[in-house]
Order: structure tokens, then C-alpha cells, then sequence
């Protein structure tokens, strides 16, 4: 063999085996720090989250639809965006949903690019709003990059890749927890995103499927990062998230007890209720975020509008979802009243942003004061609600505010608690001096923020 061949048969040699060692390793190489890590990500009691579904935020349906509109979700009092999945999606048994992950490491085409995702966060960070990405970690597209590797999923008694069980998801392919070769990948991946587009944490979908023992090892391995801090968000219920490391538990509970009240008059004491069996067995760093619209829900079961009675019904609604015990969660849209659907795969309806801009004012006025007001966002709750009407008062320090919202479309006649019977306060929104006397008559969804005096 003359030297020239020898040299280009050491060539292909290391080529191939760098190609065999990457297949059978999964290994990334070593992930480097992009731009500055954002140093004002709110504290967890602090946030308020507005979630972006790309397709129908804006015409172009991208990124830079988005980015157009930073300053308006930033008027708006939101600290947090949480962009929808980024990533491509798969095609074998699709259905075209954004849940069906083709590629963690990628960005879907119709989005932008990584540039694109750069300028967005960049854009939120300077406007001190942290940005949380979607992350699928119970399955992936059954064309996922890593169905090379069949061990990493759930199979049937013939070796095919099978669903998740008993879910009905059949465009996706279910993953192996038990396999570590994956939870390392899947990690790998996560980081991937902090790292290089600066993103500041996750909101986690379906984090009831995969088991405590990932989540725990996935959060560590990400709080790890030096100069991060992460926002967590578990789309689950178990409470076992919060030992994980989650920040938040998803308010779904809430959302369909709210419904009852509203559809079908379920007492307004069941919220008394919902916030005992969400925070059980939690300590007080553990947080709800809850919403009367999302993509899911919005999607299927109809508008903010449709389902809390209207502009007037679905503000006394988020004025309980923003100031009782929870943290406020705005699907896009939802600020500026949109009275229709925007049905999945949102492929076909976008956003006005032009309407209805006395709701985008109401918005604003309940999440400014939110915003400044540490009793609501930090404060003792104490819940004096009747039948019919939400009232609590939230307390830290010398700040006391009282909350009364008639969630009835009727007026009600409101019997005063006796600690609250014959006390002054003053409205928080325009400062007018109000006394509580023994009962308070309420028009059909009104409601009071009171400051005591």
C-alpha cells in the first residue's frame, strides 16, 4: 500500500468509527455558554405567565411575530413567556400537533430559526421578561431522530414502538424511562437549550407520565448550571413534582371546579376546597398556576368568554385565578377578548389584536396591581366566601387587601363576615373611600379590591 492510500485509508477509517462511536453513544459534544445568562428572572411567587402558541400569535406565524409584539405582553404586566414546542414535528402517524416532537435539539422551520429564538429571548430579557420553553418528555414523534435506538422506548410483544397507554395519543411514540441511555439524552437535550438560546426554564407537558425519579435527576442536573436560574412548570398534578424541584403544579383542578360554578352553579365554597387538595402535603414554596384559558381548553371547550359569562363573568373569574392562592397563567389572545376559538392544529385562525381593547385595559388594571401589591402575591389568605360570592383577604405586614367577587350572573346580596363588619378601606384601583357595613349588594359578576385604610 503506497503512502497515499494509507493515508486515505486511515481516513475513512476514523470517519467510520467516529460515525459508528457517535450511533451507539448518543454523545453531544461539549455544550458552550451562548451570550449572558439573564440575571432577573422573578421570583417564583412573582410571575405572572403569559403562554405564546406561535400559529396563531400573529400572520407570519413565527418567531418574529412574536417579537413584534414584546412591548404589548410586557404592557400587558406578564414577567414570563411561555413559548408552545419550538421543535420540528413529526410526520409518520401525524396529525400535525406540536406535541409531536420530531427533533429536541431543532427548531421547526416554520418558526424561524435558532437565530430567531436568540433574538426573542434577547428581546424579552432586555424588557425583564424570562422566557420558558415547552418541553415534551413523555414521547415523541414516531420519526423522532431517536428511534434508531428501539431500546429507548416502550415496545410491544413483537418489537414494535408502540403509544402511550390508555391515552388515545396514537401520533406519538412512548418513551422508556427505564432506560438510561435516553433520560441522559433527554437531559443532555434540555440543556442544550439553556445553554445555547438562554431560555430561562421549562414548562414540562404531561409530567405525570414520566416517573419522580427522572424529574428529580433532570432538575438537579439543570439547577446545576452555574449563572441560571430555572423557572419549573409541571403540566401535572401528583405533588410529588414539587419534590422534584418543580416550582408549580398545573391548575387543572381548578379550572374545571370554575366551570362547575359557572355552568352549572357548583358552590363557590368548593374553591375553599380546591386550594386544600392542591396544596396538600406542599410547603409554601410550592405554587399553583392557574387560568381560565389555554390552548387545550380553549381549543375543545371554548373561550374564556364562552365558558365564565362573557367580558364581565371571565374578569370575576381571573380577578379569583390572579389574587387568591396561585399563580395567573394569560392564554394569547385572551387579553384582548377574542370571542372565537383558535381550534387545533392552529393552523387556521390568528389573532385581532385590534379588538376589544376594554378588555385588554381590565387586564391590565387586575395584573398592575398584582404586580405592586405584595399581600396579593405573597400574603396570608383567609377565605370568607358564601355560596355564591369568592371574598378572602390576603395579609402581609401592615398591607391588608380584601377581595369580594360575585361569581353569580345575578345580583347577590353579600352578608359581611363579622371581622369585616363596619371597617373602612379605600377601592385599590382609583382610591375612593369605601365602609363595610353588614351586607353589600353586588351587581351580576362584580367584584371589589379593597385596601384596609
Amino acid at each position: 500500500m503506497n503512502k497515499s492510500c494509507f493515508l486515505l485509508f486511515m481516513l475513512l477509517s476514523t470517519l467510520s468509527y467516529t460515525v459508528s462511536k457517535g450511533q451507539t453513544n448518543q454523545k453531544s459534544p461539549q455544550q458552550v455558554q451562548y451570550g449572558k445568562p439573564f440575571q432577573k428572572v422573578p421570583d417564583r411567587r412573582d410571575v405572572t405567565l403569559y403562554q405564546v402558541n406561535m400559529r396563531t400569535f400573529s400572520k407570519e406565524g413565527s418567531f418574529k411575530g412574536v417579537i413584534a409584539r414584546l412591548d404589548s405582553i410586557k404592557a400587558l404586566g406578564a414577567n414570563v413567556i411561555y413559548l408552545m414546542p419550538i421543535y420540528p414535528v413529526g410526520i409518520v402517524n401525524s396529525v400535525n400537533s406540536p406535541y409531536c416532537v420530531k427533533d429536541y435539539k431543532a427548531i421547526n422551520k416554520e418558526f424561524g430559526d435558532l437565530n430567531d429564538l436568540r433574538t426573542l429571548v434577547e428581546g424579552a430579557h432586555v424588557r425583564n421578561m424570562a422566557v420558558i420553553l415547552d418541553w415534551v418528555a413523555n414521547h415523541t414523534s414516531f420519526d423522532h431522530v431517536w428511534t434508531v435506538n428501539k431500546s429507548w422506548y416502550l415496545q410491544d410483544s413483537v418489537g414494535n414502538i408502540i403509544s402511550p397507554p390508555k391515552t388515545g395519543w396514537n401520533d406519538v411514540a412512548q418513551l422508556d424511562f427505564t432506560n438510561n441511555a435516553m433520560r441522559s439524552a433527554m437531559i443532555s437535550a434540555m440543556k442544550y437549550w439553556v445553554l445555547s438560546a438562554n431560555v430561562d426554564g421549562f414548562r414540562c407537558d404531561y409530567s405525570d407520565g414520566p416517573p419522580l425519579a427522572f424529574w428529580k435527576q433532570a432538575l438537579d442536573t439543570l439547577k446545576a448550571i452555574p449563572n441560571h436560574k430555572l423557572l419549573m412548570l409541571s403540566e401535572g398534578t401528583r405533588t410529588d413534582h414539587f419534590k422534584a424541584g418543580f416550582d408549580y403544579n398545573f391548575g387543572f383542578r381548578f379550572f374545571e371546579n370554575m366551570k362547575e360554578v359557572y355552568e352549572h352553579n357548583r358552590s363557590v365554597l368548593s374553591i375553599d376546597s380546591m386550594n386544600v387538595a392542591d396544596y396538600r402535603d406542599t410547603s409554601p414554596s410550592n405554587l399553583m398556576v392557574r387560568y381560565t384559558s389555554n390552548h387545550d381548553v380553549n381549543s375543545s371547550d371554548g373561550t374564556a368568554l364562552d365558558l365564565f359569562g362573557g367580558k364581565k363573568g371571565s374578569m370575576a373569574a381571573f380577578v379569583v385565578v390572579s389574587y387568591m392562592k396561585s399563580v395567573p397563567m394569560i392564554y394569547n389572545g385572551q387579553e384582548v377578548g377574542t370571542p372565537y376559538r383558535l381550534t387545533f392544529p392552529f393552523k387556521t385562525t390568528t389573532i385581532d389584536w385590534s379588538v376589544n381593547p376594554d378588555v385588554t385595559a381590565e387586564y391590565k388594571k387586575i395584573l398592575a396591581l398584582r404586580n405592586s401589591s405584595d399581600a396579593i402575591r405573597r400574603g396570608e389568605l383567609t377565605s370568607y366566601s358564601s355560596t355564591d360570592v369568592c371574598a378572602f383577604t390576603k395579609v402581609l405586614g401592615n398591607e391588608k387587601v380584601l377581595i369580594i367577587s360575585n361569581l353569580r350572573n345575578k345580583p347577590i346580596q353579600f352578608t359581611v363576615p363579622e371581622k369585616l363588619k363596619n371597617t373602612g378601606w379605600k377601592d385599590a384601583f382609583n382610591s375612593v373611600s369605601k365602609e363595610i357595613k353588614t351586607v353589600i349588594t353586588l351587581e351580576p359578576y362584580s367584584y371589589y379590591v379593597l385596601k384596609a385604610v
